[in-house]
């Protein structure tokens, strides 16, 4: 016998037919009210030492398909490590295998990143003398919108780093939470100087209804956040809505926004360079980032990325392009991988939670180095 289960927190499943305990069929839940669907996360029962063979069968319907070319499943026994396996995506299924070492495993799109999680990484930073833990409101289902404020609160620089407007790209506040256990590491000069000269605002989860309800994109009225930020309201997106409304309020003098790509398999930043108000020194600050962050880590790379916008082409309904038209500052879109970082792969886990810390942590080299331009 064989069950399957995601009655929990960010699980996404639907059990097709499970008659066969070798050959399990299964398909993806839609975002509610939404077309987009991809993450998956369930939990399934068998004996010790069975072979089991589990096919999403709607893949090719999925929101990006070419994400599920060269992409392994991860897969964990105690949920919290995650390693790949053998993973196919042919004729529009995508196939994975387990024989079982324990009676029940983890199945994820990516390594989870619970809201539990989440509520627990905010009241632990709060206690640190250098963050403010702040309630901007809530969201359509209740939860809360939290915002961390770090450093000089009387400097007048302020960074914004925002994460996970798509609940499915966990790998997201993976790197907030990396990012942060360095940026409040009292032993590490950088982070003690950048705290000094800079206010750093941080939202680690854009998305808590989202992430919860187990969606690829969306929020819980099917609204993808990161087209909203032109014109959010909190009847649809107060996510957006309450987090713009402190931008206006307080200033951005550079912007970040964390994301995951479901097909590049590397680390790029897409930049703002279709914008109206776009200029030289605009170009030239993000020349310079991108430098300085292939300097810091060998993790990040500029030949592969989005295409870019045409002079005066930018959707300034995405949050990077509405925050450097808004406030003609550098604001960029880092994407991180599903799959792997194919400059360097790691067969075992590929592209990682544990990566995605380290990767926050090197981000905050071109970063200070930024702010050292604008003193």
């Amino acid at each position: 016998m064989i069950h399957i289960n995601d009655n929990f927190a960010g699980g996404n499943i639907q059990v097709l037919d499970a008659s066969d305990p070798q050959q399990v069929s299964l398909s993806i839940r839609n975002d509610n009210q939404s077309e987009f669907k991809q993450w998956f996360y369930f939990k399934a029962f068998a004996e010790v030492g069975q072979q089991v063979n589990f096919s999403l069968k709607d893949a090719k319907d999925c929101a990006y398909p070419e994400g599920w070319e060269g992409y392994q499943t991860l897969c964990s026994y105690d949920g919290h490590e995650w390693f790949r396996i053998p993973t196919e995506y042919k004729d529009g299924e995508l196939s994975f295998q387990l024989e079982f070492d324990a009676p029940a495993a983890f199945f994820a799109y990516f390594a989870p990143y619970t809201y539990e999680r989440h509520m627990n990484l905010v009241q632990q930073v709060q206690l640190h003398p250098e963050c403010e833990h702040r309630l901007l409101g809530y969201t359509l289902d209740g939860r809360e919108m939290n915002m961390l404020v770090l450093g000089n609160q009387e400097a007048d620089k302020n960074i914004w780093i925002i994460a996970r407007q798509h609940p499915g790209e966990t790998m997201a506040e993976w790197f907030i939470e990396g990012m942060l256990d360095r940026l409040l590491d009292s032993d590490d000069a950088l982070s003690r100087d950048m705290l000094s000269k800079a206010t750093i605002y941080v939202v680690p989860n854009m998305n808590p209804d989202g992430s919860e309800r187990g969606h690829l994109r969306t929020n819980a009225k099917g609204i993808n956040l990161n087209r909203e930020w032109d014109k959010a309201t909190m009847e649809l997106s107060p996510e957006v809505y309450l987090v713009r409304e402190q931008m206006e309020k307080l200033g951005v003098d550079m912007f970040f926004d964390v994301h995951g790509d479901e097909g590049l398999p590397y680390n790029f930043v897409a930049g703002s360079e279709g914008i109206p108000s776009y200029n030289e020194s605009l170009a030239t600050a993000e020349k310079n980032f991108i430098e300085r962050f292939k300097a810091a880590t060998p993790e990040f790379q500029d030949e592969y990325g989005y295409p870019k916008d045409e002079p005066g082409k930018a959707d300034l309904s995405i949050a990077s392009s509405w925050v450097g038209e808004t406030f003609k500052c550098l604001s960029l879109t880092l994407e991180m991988p599903f799959k792997d970082n194919a400059n360097h792969p790691d067969l075992e886990r590929g592209w990682s939670a544990q990566r995605s810390q380290l990767l926050g942590q090197s981000m905050l080299q071109p970063i200070y180095q930024a702010l050292l331009d604008t003193q």
